[in-house]
């Protein structure tokens, strides 16, 4: 658990350092989020600002603090979707227009990785990190949360229910077509969960 309920309280009464604290223990969280649903790191700084901004102004609208966690998720998801909308009228999206940000830290797909292996393995994990991620770049929008919700973000079904305002079920469903949607990709790619190391 990233943080107490007390904490919560706390920064819903207004107190700056427990909200300060908050931002410290979900600001990676948010950013991985953003990240894994735009593949740029500039947007995912956007959204990031965006919501952490959001929640000091409205944390008083808080209604139950055991439910912070989809709370600051329904924000980021909002979000995400408003920086989509402005890119698609700009332009249409594509994966050409999707590129992590050059010279700044992105927070990769994880292929059960150590610091102790050795640089061609670390170098072929990063390669299948960024196909991952483009490959989940195919699925549709509302796949793709839910999918970064549950798979690599940790949250339960009910939770992204809460923080998409739809049922479990729906949840459940995007969830089911997206991993085989994603499955089907990556199989068209001739990539296999023996080569990524991600059960699917």
């Amino acid at each position: 658990m990233m943080h107490s309920d007390a904490l919560v309280s706390r920064a819903r009464e207004g107190d700056k350092n427990a909200q300060g604290k908050l931002v410290q223990l979900w600001y990676k969280r948010i950013y991985n989020f953003s990240y894994k649903f735009f593949f740029d790191h500039d947007m995912a700084m956007e959204v990031s600002q965006k919501t952490f901004i959001s929640m000091h102004k409205n944390m008083e609208g808080l209604q139950e603090v055991t439910r912070f966690r989809s709370w600051l998720y329904t924000i980021a998801v909002n979000y995400c979707r408003e920086e989509l909308r402005k890119k698609k009228t700009r332009r249409s999206v594509s994966l050409h227009d999707l590129k992590p940000g050059e010279g700044e830290e992105s927070y990769r797909w994880e292929a059960s990785s150590s610091r102790s292996e050795n640089p061609e393995k670390q170098l072929r994990q990063s390669e299948l990190s960024d196909l991952l991620q483009q490959c989940l770049m195919d699925l549709s929008d509302e796949q793709r949360e839910v999918v970064i919700m549950k798979e690599y973000e940790g949250l339960k079904f009910r939770e992204i229910a809460e923080a998409l305002q739809i049922s479990e079920n729906t949840v459940k469903s995007r969830m089911y077509y997206g991993l085989d949607g994603l499955k089907k990709i990556l199989e068209s790619k001739n990539i296999t969960k023996e080569t990524i190391g991600y059960e699917l």
